[in-house]
């Protein structure tokens, strides 16, 4: 075969969650993604909403079979030799559509080739091919080096747990309801003090509210740092559970910052600054609490950027006062206050 040869590695990522501005719900997902030629694959399929089957939330037994599979181990689980790539974040069905390949091998190489969108057993390559990715030419043993890592029992799971600490106890209670509904634990508490190590180490992040003072939030940085556990802290930028939570899936963003999609948000003079990397969708939110402590939540815009930085109009209504915008693309998002 002719494909030229790419560098094959791999790369933490994730499928942002999150409570959306018309009360919808998007669910979490950790994966591992595929990164070729130094960029994750998933950005060169457009904007696609999808997840590698390499999820970290499914048992040990169908990962390890997911990983032996594009090893070729094991039968290829679609007709033609096809592989499925990346698939729904919300199921597995392959009606929901999925990206395929033909995953081969040419001597010690492994070779992925005829990229596809796919809803049923059988791709239309002419129809439904992505003709311009691929096809990859693979060194084996960087290839078998960079699976077989998932492989190694010392791996460390993502800590999709957050520990919540706030005065306003209703407030955390909706807060902890929506972490978990999207698929993130959450504990609420007002004090870590002779909690054992074992279990601060179930945490992937600790957040605070507004009405926590520096020597609390101080007092809890100690106990996890004589633990030797480290996590995110996240400093609550509002009672407004939405903003909340995506402040949350930021700090819990394990992705390496270089291969993100979503790279800048500034909110000031009227317009809010975007830099993405790629071309992707782009929603912008903003949020704001009245006097009478009733949230305002305003969709900004969504639609395609291009890669590069991006200048969009704020409507002075729905930032007025203390106000906060959230950008989400489908593996990252950003929040920024609204400077004034």
């Amino acid at each position: 075969m002719s494909a030229e040869y790419a560098t094959f590695g791999l790369a933490p990522a994730m499928r942002a969650g999150g409570v959306l501005a018309n009360g919808n719900y998007q669910v979490h997902r950790d994966f591992v993604d595929f990164i070729v030629d130094g960029r994750p694959l998933l950005f060169q399929l457009s904007d696609l909403d999808a997840v590698s089957p390499l999820a970290s939330d499914v048992p040990p037994a169908i990962f390890t079979a997911q990983v032996r599979s594009l090893l070729l181990e094991a039968e290829a689980p679609l007709p033609g030799g096809r592989y499925v790539i990346y698939g729904c974040p919300d199921c597995e069905d392959l009606a929901c559509g999925a990206v395929t390949a033909v995953i081969g091998k040419d001597g010690d190489d492994y070779i992925w080739q005829d990229f596809a969108w796919q809803t049923d057993e059988h791709a239309d390559l002419e129809l439904n091919g992505y003709h311009g990715i691929g096809p990859f030419r693979f060194h084996g043993a960087e290839y078998r080096a960079a699976l077989g890592s998932l492989l190694d029992a010392g791996s460390e799971a993502p800590r999709r747990r957050v520990l919540l600490i706030g005065a306003r106890v209703a407030l955390l209670a909706k807060l902890a309801a929506a972490l978990r509904t999207i698929g993130i634990g959450a504990d609420i508490t007002h004090d870590v003090g002779g909690v054992p190590a074992d279990e601060l180490r179930v945490y992937g992040a600790v957040a605070f509210g507004r009405a926590i003072g520096e020597e609390q939030r101080a007092a809890v940085r100690r106990v996890f740092a004589d633990a030797g556990v480290e996590v995110a802290y996240v400093d609550g930028l509002a009672p407004i559970v939405p903003l909340l939570v995506a402040q949350i899936e930021h700090a819990l963003d394990r992705s390496p910052v270089e291969q993100r999609r979503l790279t800048g948000l500034v909110a000031a003079d009227g317009e809010a600054g975007v830099e993405v990397t790629s071309p992707c969708r782009v929603s912008l939110t903003a949020y704001r609490v009245d006097r009478l402590y009733r949230t305002h939540a305003h969709e900004v815009f969504d639609g395609v950027l291009e890669a590069g930085r991006h200048r969009i109009a704020l409507d002075a209504k729905a930032v007025k006062g203390e106000s906060f915008v959230v950008a989400r693309t489908s593996g990252s998002v950003l929040v920024e206050s609204v400077a004034r």
